[in-house]
């Protein structure tokens, strides 16, 4: 039997379908109701996760280089990085809030330390794939290091290195959610306080929102990828 509420003029309404006496999963009511609420933490999530990648590729390319030119190093790099992935959120964001605050700085540096056990495997793995006889060929063409490295190396080793960062962008939308522990994570502050006051459209709505964004930023980084090596297209490539 449905439960109504009475208005000062007796009029009797149905409760909202994300009210204490309702509490539905799926509630268009919520979504317009708390817009700006949604709107406010994906844009934060949004934000936390496209700084965290840029950071980690910017720590894990210099690291892939190092690992490739010295390669009695190789197992140092690949090692450390993975035994950062294996710290556990709730003790590695507590231990950078003395340096960093309770702030964002203090996710975006987490997240980006955990990407690094894939980013520099996809690096080095493409880096190291580039053919020998491809590097003689340019150095004979008057090519140096960097040239060789910007021009040649990392083209080649492109559809590698964007595979990797494809599995640490969505890993990373998923691991941001884990930033509500210093306040600072996005949808995932709405599905902590959902889950204390059990409400569940807002469970629900931050939770699907994370699937899409994660969705959204593959497509794109897929596209790009498509655009910036033409010639793994087949026949259409030129």
């Amino acid at each position: 039997m449905p439960v109504t509420l009475l208005v000062a003029d007796g009029i009797s309404i149905e409760p909202s379908c994300y009210s204490r006496l309702v509490n539905d999963w799926y509630c268009t009511d919520y979504l317009k109701d708390r817009h700006g609420d949604l709107t406010a933490a994906l844009s934060q999530h949004l934000e936390i996760t496209a700084w965290s990648l840029v950071l980690g590729v910017l720590i894990a390319f210099p690291l892939a280089l190092l690992a490739r030119r010295l390669p009695r190093l190789q197992g140092l790099v690949l090692g450390t990085s993975t035994m950062i992935y294996t710290i556990p959120s709730i003790a590695l964001f507590p231990f950078l809030v003395p340096f960093t605050g309770i702030s964002m700085e203090t996710v975006v540096i987490g997240l980006a330390l955990y990407a690094l056990t894939i980013l520099v495997r996809s690096m080095l793995a493409g880096l190291t794939g580039v053919p020998e006889e491809v590097r003689e060929s340019a150095r004979g063409l008057g090519y140096g290091r960097t040239r060789l490295l910007f021009r040649v190396e990392v083209p080649l080793a492109l559809p590698v290195i964007m595979a990797g960062l494809r599995v640490a962008t969505v890993s990373t939308v998923a691991l941001t959610t884990i930033g509500t522990i210093v306040s600072y994570g996005g949808l995932g502050n709405l599905i902590r306080d959902g889950v204390q006051n059990d409400f569940k459209a807002e469970i629900l709505a931050a939770s699907v929102l994370c699937v899409v964004l994660a969705v959204v930023l593959d497509a794109i980084i897929v596209a790009l990828q498509w655009l910036a090596t033409p010639w793994t297209h087949g026949r259409g490539a030129t």
